[in-house]
Parts: structure tokens; C-alpha cells; sequence
């Protein structure tokens, strides 16, 4: 027996191409919206598919019709969407939306968006709890449009239960910026050698896809209004990142350990680099949904190399990820530099 008709917005992203594949398996109707209203190939063939921009007014409302017995949102951002659903809520008996872990901040205020100032890496506890202070509801940033939408949608908790997963640093195939690209393109490039700032110690807890589709179709099973983190079972440092990345490849690359930040000009710097540890607590997920995550992080990095190496290939790498370039500019492969930088290093030991 069916367990309802799930509406999937946002579903050709990364999650939720995942998210559409896990909520069929466990019985559900799926429609899969998005822009495009494309649909992946390895979809089941009974997948609705439904072409909608949320923002042109009145598109979602229309499209949804008589409504649905969960929505999963993963695209979610700021008051207008949470009005958005709120206003909708007679239609729509739970949802599952995709926040983030970029809401935390410190015990000084420190936070994500602090990262550019003056002392501005924030230092949060290990692991980082659904408790931990987060950022004041704004729509300036990422972090305070997410938490917006995370407040406004717990006001409503009475008329729409909703359960709300903060990522962690999502990762697989279909990323638009994956992180491993830093490592992928290296070897592919035939550097023998890398520079990792912080000592190599750097942690920035990943999400796969397909975990974040597993709690996904446990909270729709489950309809309540909660906070949960969203993480894989492991937290690899970036100097075990780049061993992994390179073991795929069947590379081996030298590292070089910068004990403190990077360079002026970049050297060292890598999607990961952050002085102290972010790494989220699993135990709510654990307690609440009955979460067991359905791959590790080393044990789904081969399917994630070679999506990387597909996309890789004929292609300079700033064409096929611009979205790398918008959030770590075009330093990242500064080979001059870093060549620059070691010579010196070498003179030095």
C-alpha cells in the first residue's frame, strides 16, 4: 500500500535527485518539480514531473492543486518561502526542508558570516548540537535567510509540521561545487606535491546526497516540527581527504603541512580550511527518525571522483564549475604560486 503523494521542489538538485529515488522505493507517489521540470534517467517511470519557478507569484500554489501529504523543499530561503508554505499549509500535511549548518555561531558571535573579519573564524564546540546558539533571522546572508525561514516555519508548527535538516557540506555526484575538486584536479594535473594551511587538521563535516535523502524519507514518515543536523557517520580531516581523493586516482602526492593560515596570496588554502573543526552532532537524528546513515564518506568517494573526472573532461575547470569559482575565486589552482612557495619552503628544511 502507498503511503502518500510526496511534491519534491528543487528536484533535479543534487539531493533531490536522490531524495525522488528514496521516497519511491519506500512506496510514495512522487511529483518532482523544478525549473527545468526535467527528470533524471534513473527515476522510476511513474515520476510526475512538474516545470515551476517558486518565485513567480502564485506558481507554486497553482501547481500543487489539491495538495500533498509531505513536502520536501530543498530550496528553500528566508521569510517570502516560508510564507510561501505557511500560506499553503491547509494543502500540505508535513514537510521535510533543507536548512543548513551555516546557521551556528559561536559563544563570541562568531560565525560563518564573520569568517572575512578580524578573529572571525568561529571555534564551535565538538560536536555541534541542534542547541548551539545560531545567527539572529535576517535575509543579508546565507546563514540569517536560512534561519529566518527556520523560525517562520517553526511558528507554524501548529498548522504544518515540518522537520528541518541543517547540512552539513554536501557532497556527490551532481555537486555544483564540490569540494574534492581541489584534490581531483591536482592529480589530474600531475602535481606531485600540495600545501595544506592549519596543519592538514581542517574538518568540515560532509553530507552525501544519499544520506541526506535517507533522513528525508525518514522524516516524512514521521511528521513533527524539529531541528536536525544532517551529516555523514564520519568527519575526515582535509589531509585524510586528499590521501582518499588520491587512492581513487591511484595518485600519490606529497603534503606539505602549513601549521597556521594560508599564504597572503592563497597557498595552502583549500575548500576546507577553517582553523577549527566543524562537526555536527547526529544523536537527535538518531533518537527522533531512527537514522542510520546509508554510505560513508570513503566508501562513496570513487562514484564522486569520477563524476568530477566526467565533468573534467575537454573542459576548463572554471566553465564546468562556476559555481567553485563564485565561491573560491580562481586561486585555488594558482600552481605559480604554490611552486613559488615551495621553493622557499625547500630552502628552509
Amino acid at each position: 500500500m502507498g503511503k502518500g503523494h510526496a511534491w519534491v521542489l528543487g528536484a533535479t538538485g543534487q539531493i533531490g535527485r536522490a531524495a525522488v529515488r528514496a521516497l519511491v522505493a519506500d512506496g510514495w507517489t512522487v511529483t518532482a518539480a523544478s525549473r527545468g521540470g526535467g527528470r533524471d534517467d534513473r527515476w522510476d517511470e511513474e515520476v510526475r514531473t512538474a516545470a515551476l519557478d517558486r518565485d513567480e507569484d502564485g506558481a507554486l500554489a497553482a501547481a500543487l492543486g489539491d495538495g500533498c501529504d509531505v513536502l520536501v523543499d530543498m530550496v528553500a530561503y528566508g521569510g517570502q518561502h516560508a510564507r510561501q508554505l505557511t500560506d499553503l499549509a491547509d494543502r500540505i500535511g508535513s514537510a521535510v526542508v533543507v536548512s543548513s549548518g551555516a546557521v551556528y555561531e559561536d559563544d563570541r558571535g562568531r560565525s560563518f558570516d564573520t569568517q572575512e573579519e578580524p578573529d572571525g573564524s568561529p571555534c564551535y564546540p565538538v560536536p555541534i548540537p541542534e542547541s548551539q546558539p545560531t545567527v539572529r533571522p535576517g535575509e543579508a546572508t546565507y546563514g540569517t535567510r536560512k534561519i529566518r525561514l527556520e523560525h517562520d516555519l517553526l511558528e507554524a508548527g501548529d498548522t504544518l509540521p515540518v522537520t528541518l535538516l541543517r547540512a552539513g557540506a554536501i557532497h556527490g555526484p551532481y555537486c555544483r561545487s564540490p569540494r574534492e575538486l581541489y584534490f581531483v584536479k591536482r592529480a589530474l594535473d600531475g602535481r606531485a606535491r600540495r600545501v595544506l594551511a592549519y596543519g592538514g587538521r581542517s574538518r568540515f563535516h560532509p553530507l552525501h546526497a544519499a544520506n541526506a535523502a535517507e533522513l528525508i524519507r525518514l522524516a516524512a514518515l514521521r511528521p513533527g516540527s524539529r531541528v536536525l543536523n544532517a551529516a555523514d557517520p564520519q568527519a575526515p580531516t582535509v589531509a585524510e581527504i586528499g590521501k582518499a581523493v588520491d587512492a581513487v586516482l591511484g595518485w600519490e602526492t606529497e603534503t606539505v603541512l602549513m601549521p597556521g593560515d594560508a599564504s597572503p596570496d592563497g597557498v595552502g588554502l583549500s575548500p576546507w580550511g577553517a582553523p577549527h573543526p566543524i562537526v555536527y552532532d547526529m544523536t537527535a537524528a538518531e533518537r527522533e527518525l531512527g537514522y542510520r546513515p546509508v554510505t560513508g564518506y570513503a566508501e562513496s568517494l570513487p562514484e564522486s571522483v569520477e563524476w568530477i573526472t566526467a565533468q573534467l573532461a575537454g573542459c576548463d575547470w572554471k566553465d564546468a564549475y562556476p559555481a567553485m569559482v563564485r565561491a573560491y575565486g580562481t586561486g585555488l589552482f594558482d600552481y605559480a604560486a604554490e611552486d613559488a612557495w615551495l621553493e622557499r619552503y625547500d630552502r628552509t628544511v
